[in-house]
């Protein structure tokens, strides 16, 4: 039989796309043990959102929460995403940064990095694939897949040749809207295993529907393996059931690795954990629908629950559809970017400012003018020159790497906490977080004597 790996997705991008990212440790620590038998190739469990989440809303130290998840995985892979020069935030960071934040990772027990750049300049990816090889994870090059006039086949095998020249140890096809169809995914994986050796990953959501055939078709032309979440947090702006997934495959004749009763327990330890949070309202039935304007707008699924949720708090969700045709607007006029963070915020936020003020660019937004300033990398294609004149004046926008201009943050960040970090990686959570950090440690101080445990290692 053929082999094909199955990531499980729960404890990261199904919560993040479905309940924005809310679940405490404590919700799951008990199915770790079984997660761990279910033979899944790997689970991504950090990285994304997770890390924001566990400081702003969660009261929780992210990096203990990966050391705990390790403890129970003697068997499975551990795997994260990661935002390249962005790592787990919304800016670029410094090279002395992103070295660190990689190298910490993987000694707090992750395996697999998953990497990306919201634009595909992947300048913005060479050290921390660097890092990670270095510290001897897993490098996961990314592909982030969109559709556009300037978006093809051509240069999607480019970036595959340049993610391989990097050194990756695998490529992921990164489809964070839902909106590559069977035939583009079977072409384009296709495609790259004539051109480069890497495993290919793909990696989709359920949004448009589209999900379950495109990962047929990618089983079908030589996928190594496909990103699912246990059904009862899949579907909707989440992954494809991974149930339903393992039982078609295998009668296609694919080996996917798992145990089909171990899977049944997972997902029946997340039904009451799901209906709590429904229970709650963190889980809105409307992420669930299937969206086949995404196909238009390319909404991914965090970024259209960021958009109900602020129009929500302004009493402005009757807007959404305006925002939603805004939206692609935006895009054109920033170059098409891929709607991946932190471009997915950047573009959603000033689609909804250009439409509840009523006049589109009257006022704009920071990230946007930092984007424009060439802050976040290389546009794909070119920013509507009324909208760069108005950002840039007559300056010209930085062409090189950005992060070339940036000093090393480190040693100021561990300078100024003092005795309030108790290690490298609470340095590493300030500079990523700085506000919501701080709370943390307000929190983490009343409630425990300090105890200082700090030890720096010289990264290269």
């Amino acid at each position: 039989m053929k082999q094909l790996h199955i990531t499980e997705t729960v404890l990261r991008d199904a919560q993040q796309s479905l309940i924005a990212t809310r679940m405490p440790y404590d919700d799951f620590e008990a199915v770790l043990d079984e997660m761990d038998k279910a033979g899944y190739h790997s689970i991504e469990c950090w990285g994304g959102a997770t890390f924001d989440s566990c400081l702003r809303y969660l009261g929780e130290d992210p990096w203990e929460r990966l050391r705990k998840i390790k403890s129970h995985m003697k068997n499975t892979k551990l795997q994260m995403l990661l935002r390249g020069q962005n790592l787990l935030g919304y800016h670029h960071y410094s090279d002395d940064t992103v070295r660190r934040f990689v190298r910490k990772s993987v000694e707090n027990g992750m395996d697999i990095i998953r990497i990306f750049d919201a634009l595909n300049d992947l300048r913005n990816i060479e050290t921390a694939v660097d890092e990670c090889l270095k510290a001897g994870g897993h490098a996961q090059g990314c592909i982030c897949y969109t559709l556009s006039p300037i978006h093809n086949l051509d240069m999607f095998v480019e970036l595959g040749r340049q993610i391989e020249s990097m050194g990756c140890n695998s490529l992921c096809i990164k489809d964070m809207a839902g909106i590559m169809s069977p035939q583009e995914c079977f072409d384009l994986v296709t495609a790259l295993r004539e051109n480069i050796k890497l495993p290919i990953y793909v990696h989709t959501h359920a949004t448009t529907g589209l999900g379950y055939m495109t990962y047929l078709k990618a089983a079908e032309a030589g996928a190594a393996g496909i990103d699912c979440a246990t059904s009862c947090l899949s579907g909707g702006t989440s992954q494809p059931a991974t149930e339903s997934l393992v039982y078609a495959l295998t009668q296609m004749g694919f080996d996917c690795g798992v145990n089909v009763k171990e899977l049944k327990k997972v997902n029946d330890f997340f039904l009451p954990v799901t209906e709590k949070f429904s229970a709650s309202g963190v889980f809105d039935p409307y992420v669930l629908s299937t969206k086949t304007d995404a196909l238009v707008y390319q909404v991914p699924g965090g970024m259209l629950s960021n958009l109900v949720a602020q129009l929500k708090a302004q009493n402005a969700i009757d807007k959404l559809d305006a925002v939603l045709e805004e939206t692609p607007r935006v895009r054109a006029d920033l170059g098409y970017p891929p709607l991946v963070t932190p471009l997915s915020q950047m573009v959603g936020v000033q689609a909804t400012v250009n439409v509840l003020l009523g006049e589109r660019y009257k006022n704009i937004g920071k990230e946007i003018k930092s984007y424009i300033k060439g802050e976040y990398g290389k546009a794909p294609g070119p920013v509507n020159a009324e909208l760069a004149q108005k950002v840039l004046g007559g300056e010209q926008p930085i062409t090189g790497r950005f992060a070339d201009t940036l000093e090393p943050e480190f040693e100021k960040a561990k300078a100024y906490l003092g005795d309030r970090a108790q290690s490298e990686e609470d340095v590493l959570s300030y500079i990523a977080f700085p506000q919501q950090t701080e709370q943390y440690f307000d929190k983490r101080d009343s409630e425990k004597p300090l105890v200082v445990q700090f030890s720096i290692k010289e990264v290269g």
